[in-house]
């Protein structure tokens, strides 16, 4: 009878983060090691088709970097970089848009599918969604890897309407129609921004964002945020994830997360538990 009632509590806990979340939207960056195992693949996956049937609308933005490189290393190339971004030359953008638009898209609509839910592949270039520009670091010319000037969310929103669960891969075009890499935090983050969501959620392989001792940080305001990157407590990688979040925020987006996508169910953990969840929420 215990596990019964526990069942019931953990029911009612997050009962009124379910009401607060009726119909709005929830845009989730998938990556990293959640993608690359299989329990954690059908555990997100399962998050994800919940929120649906609970009458949230969730966008699922994917990146694919390690699946990228390590099909560029089956073909005999390297890949150079600058500042942790990928240079994209045309023949590693053929790949990219292999990788992210093909294979990684359909198989993350297909997880979607085998949940219960209805999983409908998208990129950049349907409906105009993402156009870019060049994106250039401290003036060094990246390729084909592009910086969102403006989200057309028509189709989107369309998918939404019609009952499916958006699946975008980061790829956009520019004003002559040229295709473009963009870094799928950065996306995730100009498509909240766009549709006003009331959550942006970026799935990481680590804990979230971590104090000068080591210790996870369960909520953080922008203003804290920035104490911490001039201190350098938030350093490296974790700098451009947390520049995506306070750019979403103040782009109108409620509330952003970054959650620690190793752990199976983290999407559920972290926004319908009254307890710490499993990252950082990072609030105005």
């Amino acid at each position: 009878m215990k596990q019964l009632v526990d069942k019931a509590k953990v029911l009612m806990e997050a009962l009124p983060y379910m009401q607060r979340l009726l119909g709005k939207t929830v845009v989730i960056k998938y990556g990293g090691h959640a993608m690359a195992d299989a329990a954690l693949q059908a555990s997100f996956a399962a998050d994800v088709v919940l929120l649906k049937h609970i009458g949230v609308r969730p966008i699922i933005v994917h990146g694919g970097g390690p699946q990228i490189a390590a099909t560029l290393e089956k073909m005999g190339r390297t890949s150079t970089f600058i500042e942790g971004r990928r240079v994209t030359d045309e023949a590693t953008m053929e790949v990219v848009e292999m990788v992210l638009g093909g294979k990684l898209n359909r198989e993350i609509v297909e997880l979607v599918n085998q949940a219960g839910g209805q999983g409908v592949g998208l990129t950049g270039s349907d409906g105009s969604l993402l156009r870019v520009k060049k994106k250039l670091i401290d003036g060094q010319d990246l390729g084909r890897v592009g910086e969102v000037t403006n989200v057309d969310p028509e189709v989107i929103t369309a998918s939404m309407d019609a009952g499916f669960i958006p699946v975008v891969a980061p790829i956009g075009v520019d004003e002559v129609g040229l295709s473009h890499n963009i870094n799928a935090d950065e996306a995730a983050g100009a498509i909240a921004s766009e549709l006003g969501a009331e959550k942006l959620i970026l799935l990481t392989d680590i804990d979230g964002v971590l104090d000068a001792k080591g210790q996870l940080i369960s909520q953080l305001s922008v203003e804290g945020c920035k104490a911490l990157i001039a201190e350098g407590t938030i350093k490296g990688g974790m700098i451009p994830k947390m520049d995506c979040c306070m750019q979403a925020l103040s782009g109108g987006v409620a509330r952003t997360h970054v959650v620690d996508g190793r752990v199976q169910h983290a999407v559920l953990l972290e926004i319908f538990s009254d307890d710490a969840g499993v990252g950082t929420l990072l609030v105005p």
